[in-house]
């Protein structure tokens, strides 16, 4: 059975340089902490600059959310 080797992001290749030793569950808990709130922003702003670009409105946003499919 052949398998396929997936190859590491960018991200996963620094990380695993950077932390390459174990560290406590509490600094480990921050740290993904960190990571989804970089992640979180990231999103939210390419969200908003959407957003502008398009001149989409609270009405647009309420009329998706309802719609049938």
């Amino acid at each position: 059975m052949a398998t396929t080797a997936s190859k590491l992001s960018n991200v996963q290749e620094e990380l695993l340089k950077i932390y390459s030793t174990d560290i406590p569950d509490k600094d480990l808990l921050k740290l993904k902490r960190i990571l989804a709130d970089f992640f979180a922003k990231d999103l939210t702003d390419s969200a908003n600059k959407f957003w502008k670009e398009k001149n989409l409105t609270d009405a647009d946003m309420d009329n998706w959310l309802n719609e049938e499919n």
